[in-house]
């Protein structure tokens, strides 16, 4: 059932999502992919990053695949993650990492390849002294996150949310996207957005103050 919704999730853009249930979380934007044309979705593996190393270490050698590290630094100036922690969650079958705070190496995480979303870079990094702190509730980018929630991040931001307010969204969310490549189909062909909306009426109709819903109609 999660591996069929986790599919799912994987061919709609996150922006599909959100639009299909505008109350589902959306981190702060400042939190984007450091590498472009990427898609993110896994299982949140929560980790506390206070200006130190040690729980990244301890959730690296923990997470199952299909995992995607949530990592909260308490706003610390620090790299909480880089090359080496891509490559070994790329080694070991992980969806991505996702960091309120910073990350380094991002000419080596490039090369890596593994989906990294982050507030920006520097080179500076702190300690590995500990305690080591995963698998609690963190907050992210204004989103509380529990670990199991499920993760999805684009070009466009990242969301996260318990799985079942997340599959109750997807149904819309694909039909979303099919609407939408019909419009887009009609535009490609000729014909202009007006004419594939109902915008004229639904301008009509707020103009007038009466009750009205903006909708594609391909």
């Amino acid at each position: 059932m999660m591996g069929e919704l986790i599919a799912r999730l994987g061919r709609v853009q996150v922006s599909s999502l959100s639009d299909a249930d505008k109350t589902l979380p959306v981190c702060d934007p400042a939190i984007h992919a450091l590498l472009a044309d990427v898609t993110l979705v896994g299982t949140a593996f929560t980790v506390r990053a206070d200006g130190d190393l040690l729980g990244m270490i301890e959730a690296i050698g923990r997470a199952e695949p299909g995992s995607v590290l949530v990592v909260a630094t308490d706003g610390r100036p620090l790299a909480a993650s880089g090359e080496l922690f891509a490559t070994e969650g790329r080694r070991r079958g992980l969806a991505g990492i996702v960091v309120d705070g910073y990350c380094r190496d991002l000419r080596g995480m490039r090369r890596v390849g593994l989906p990294v979303f982050a507030r920006g870079t520097t080179p500076a990094a702190g300690p590995a002294l500990g305690p080591a702190v995963v698998q609690e509730p963190v907050t992210v980018g204004g989103v509380r996150v529990r670990p199991g929630d499920i993760v999805v991040g684009d070009d466009d931001g990242v969301l996260i949310a318990p799985p079942e307010r997340i599959a109750a969204a997807v149904d819309r969310a694909e039909e979303i996207e099919r609407v939408e490549a019909e419009v887009a189909a009609g535009m490609r062909g000729g014909r202009s957005l007006h004419e594939l909306t109902n915008a004229p009426e639904h301008l009509r109709a707020v103009a007038a103050g009466e009750p009205s819903t903006f909708r594609f109609q391909p």
